[in-house]
């Protein structure tokens, strides 16, 4: 499968259709340490202790995934929480083989794209990126249902959110075009009425991550969009 993975970056790449920054480098030319060595290492250390669930609920993305207490929200479902906080879209598809292909999944959450765009990407970069990513999936699971959480509005990114938003709508639209695809829109709950910033009692004190509050919202929309894409009852 590594194989096929690897083919598929080479033909995206060629084509034009992979949008990715190339490793980080020194001045010197070398390449800099993986900032995410050690996280891939945890994650591989953990399975190699407690072998992952089969027919699981596999999560994917940056901090509010690494944060979320998927127990609590699944208590009667089998979760993985591949969740490595800081991370980007960039990140996860360089370490797709150690996030995705090893696990039995039933479907695959994604949460990404609010550090990219505090990084600086636009919001097209984004839906590139996460359009390889799906491809990855797609090719490594295919059938699996693929369902991306929108970019949360957040207080401490208000700033972002129209960036976030055009990213959030393209996304959204590739409903029906992408194979197995599910948009889970929490932003719409978590914003206010009058298209204001988002309440504070969604957050913990820095106004980014989530409050339990905020993971309640977010619990009930997977769950849905789960429901709709078959996945769960």
């Amino acid at each position: 499968m590594k194989i096929t993975l690897l083919t598929l970056l080479a033909t995206m790449t060629i084509t034009g259709s992979l949008l990715l920054p190339a490793s980080p480098a020194r001045a010197d030319g070398e390449q800099k340490p993986d900032r995410w060595a050690k996280d891939m290492a945890a994650f591989q250390k953990r399975d190699a202790a407690t072998p992952p669930p089969s027919d699981a609920l596999l999560f994917v993305g940056s901090s509010s995934i690494r944060m979320w207490d998927l127990a609590a929200s699944w208590p009667d479902d089998r979760t993985i929480n591949n969740g490595f906080g800081g991370s980007t879209l960039p990140d996860a598809i360089r370490h797709f083989e150690t996030l995705v292909p090893p696990y039995d999944a039933r479907a695959i959450i994604v949460y990404s794209g609010d550090n990219d765009i505090k990084s600086g990407d636009s919001a097209a970069e984004v839906v590139a990126h996460f359009k390889t990513l799906h491809a990855l999936i797609a090719a490594a699971k295919p059938g699996v249902p693929v369902i991306f959480i929108a970019i949360k509005p957040s207080t401490a990114r208000w700033n972002l959110w129209p960036v976030m938003k055009e990213a959030n709508e393209a996304i959204a639209a590739l409903e029906g075009e992408l194979a197995d695809f599910h948009y889970a829109d929490i932003a719409a709950p978590m914003l206010p009425a009058d298209g204001g910033a988002p309440e504070a009692k969604w957050f913990k004190k820095d106004g980014l991550h989530l409050s339990p509050a905020g993971y309640a919202i977010w619990t009930d929309v997977v769950n849905q969009t789960l429901r709709r894409a078959g996945v769960v009852r």
